[in-house]
């Protein structure tokens, strides 16, 4: 289930287009694109029909598109020399900023990919926890930092919680919304049952967002998981948000751009307040329509918080790349530390190689626990995918302790983020921590 298939720095695309408008000008954009294309009005189906319940893929014309109103875009299916065509009009002075190909992303994780060095560090991490608890009061030394051995699950919150402070953060995200943009949810989890949950599904086919591959469902409960579990300890953070799930990648863990827009497109109509998206494609360049998508999101009052990705390969001196969609600068990206606080060995590095494709902040990715499919009802697992649904949720604590929105937001998550003794490149600000 490693989703990281593609080459590096070659997109794979569907053969559609994404177009995006300036701000404001979208209706003199659409009548660029009807003109330089060919298509018709009726061949268009413009997101404000379906306003809070979203754009419905499944109708989506072959010989037309989708107007997403609220990020001032189009998906189209269109002939490449159409597209090449509209391309040449594009630029600050017309109502196009940028046409090009919709690709491919897939949902970001490391489901087996633990090395024997970082179980081993785990185990000892444990182990030495273990010991200085067992040996009570005064004999672990004078001033002991039990935090220094690490963190470990305890019996009542995982190792996630208790690092970032969520544990004991009087904060609940009541009153927030927090939007999962991912392989959808396991609807029949006893752990959400009598939770309202609003859901859609932006796969061409699929009617429901029940989630049969699991990343989502992980993703879901590290974000906004119950503050008491049917079994085990809490991992869960920000339990009382509302939760609103879009599948943007099918059960086989992937999916279109056009797809994903869609859901960012479906959570600004809906006002929520964070978008949570583990996902992501082994592409260094970044992409105007989702650079696009983050600005004009938080200008919504709406922060998208990302994976950074997961192409290191850090004990063979390869520290990979941010990739795409959260090499935006627009989109808070999020890379991984295990319960030592060390870096996940597969988190990437921000490149430096344009601006936007920095590493925001930092959060627990390595043998995190949370939900799953049943029967096994719960995993651990690791990735940057993991790493973000703790700042998502985090996010969510802090727009309800605060008030702030979108780029306040943003500063306010990143600016009480714990200073860790790690390059910035690899963990940004730092370790998020809950208010």
């Amino acid at each position: 289930m490693n989703s990281e298939v593609n080459n590096p720095g070659e997109a794979e695309t569907t053969g559609r287009f994404i177009v995006t408008f300036r701000e404001g000008a979208h209706t003199h954009g659409i009548a660029a694109l009807l003109k330089s294309t060919g298509l018709s009005q009726a061949n268009l189906m413009r997101s404000a029909e379906f306003a809070e319940t979203g754009i419905d893929m499944k109708q989506l014309p072959s010989d037309g598109g989708a107007i997403l109103e609220n990020l001032g875009m189009a998906v189209v299916n269109i002939a490449p020399d159409a597209a090449v065509s509209l391309g040449l009009e594009a630029g600050e002075e017309s109502a196009i900023l940028a046409v090009e190909p919709e690709g491919l992303m897939y949902a970001l994780s490391e489901l087996n990919g633990l090395s024997l060095d970082y179980l081993r560090g785990f185990r000892d991490a444990s182990q030495s926890l273990y010991a200085s608890a067992a040996s009570g009061p005064g004999e672990a030394g004078e001033g002991a930092d039990f935090e220094a051995a690490g963190f470990v699950d305890s019996a009542t919150h995982t190792w996630g919680l208790l690092a970032t402070k969520a544990a004991t953060s009087r904060f609940t995200g009541q009153g927030i919304k927090v939007a999962v943009l991912d392989t959808g949810l396991f609807l029949a989890h006893p752990d959400f049952a009598g939770r309202p949950v609003v859901s859609k599904s932006f796969i061409a086919g699929v009617l429901s967002a029940n989630d049969g591959h699991g990343h989502g469902t992980h993703c879901t409960g590290t974000a906004c998981g119950p503050f008491k579990p049917a079994v085990g300890p809490r991992y869960g953070v920000a339990h009382k948000a509302s939760i609103f799930i879009g599948k943007v990648l099918s059960d086989q863990g992937s999916g279109a751009d056009g797809g994903i827009l869609a859901g960012i497109e479906w959570a600004i109509a809906n006002k929520c307040h964070v978008i949570s998206m583990s996902l992501g494609a082994n592409v260094k360049t970044t992409t105007t329509f989702y650079e696009t998508a983050g600005d004009r999101a938080l200008n919504a009052g709406c922060l998208i918080v990302a994976a950074a990705g997961n192409n290191a390969n850090r004990p063979a001196g390869d520290f990979g790349f941010v990739g795409r969609p959260a090499n935006s600068k627009s989109f808070m990206a999020v890379g991984a530390l295990d319960a030592n606080l060390r870096m996940g060995y597969f988190s990437a590095r921000d490149t430096v190689l344009a601006a936007g494709t920095a590493v925001d902040i930092a959060a627990p990715g390595v043998a995190v626990y949370s939900s799953w499919l049943m029967p096994l009802r719960y995993r651990s697992i690791s990735g940057t995918s993991m790493a973000t649904p703790h700042v998502a949720g985090i996010a969510a604590l802090w727009a309800q302790a605060s008030g702030a929105r979108g780029g306040a937001l943003w500063q306010r998550v990143i600016s009480n983020a714990r200073t860790l003794g790690l390059p910035n490149v690899d963990v940004g600000r730092g370790l998020v921590q809950a208010p």
